[in-house]
């Protein structure tokens, strides 16, 4: 069975087997490239760039068009990994990263949950599957699943998830967690 998304078909014929694409995005500096990197069986392609505003106290490079990425699920499912970029400036690239996504991942940075609305604004309003991961920097677990639930006003059938996004197993369980909620919302 093939989702729809915008009037287009989520899972896509790729020789034998069906692919999918899967959106992860967040503030500025949550992890998401890192959790591409982590995860992809391949290289990532990453449009990483030297920082030269304010921002460069928080990290030397960001992301200025998207990371892409692959998993590959068994031989007859393949997710690609678009990731999108955390600043303001970058969110004209949004709609075609997300056009026709499966479900979308948004990472969130506990330290600065406000600056996930904008995400999770977008994908409400498109109607596109989407989980919540917060990135538990240094092993710190600021909040609750619970708690950023009610602190991002998400529907109660949401998942949070925690995670390290350094981490293959715990960047790994993300996207088990973003493929069981789709899975769930189709039955």
């Amino acid at each position: 069975m093939a989702l729809r998304s915008q009037g287009r078909t989520a899972l896509r014929r790729r020789g034998r087997g069906k692919a999918a694409k899967i959106v992860v995005t967040g503030p500025f500096a949550a992890g998401k490239t890192t959790l591409i990197r982590t995860i992809s069986e391949i290289t990532v392609l990453s449009t990483e760039r030297g920082i030269s505003d304010e921002t460069s106290a928080r990290k030397r490079e960001t992301t200025v068009a998207m990371d892409f990425g692959r998993i590959g699920i068994d031989s007859d499912l393949v997710l690609y990994l678009f990731g999108t970029p955390g600043q303001d400036r970058f969110w004209f690239l949004w709609d075609e990263l997300a056009l026709g996504a499966l479900g979308a991942v948004v990472l969130a940075d506990t330290r600065r949950l406000a600056d996930c609305f904008p995400s999770v604004d977008y994908f409400e309003r498109r109607g596109t599957p989407f989980i919540v991961a917060v990135n538990c920097f240094n092993g710190e677990q600021r909040h609750t699943p619970d708690r950023v639930r009610d602190a991002l006003d998400l529907d109660p059938h949401v998942p949070v998830v925690l995670c390290d996004a350094r981490d293959r197993q715990s960047s790994k369980m993300v996207f088990v967690a973003l493929v069981q909620h789709v899975m769930a919302m189709v039955r």
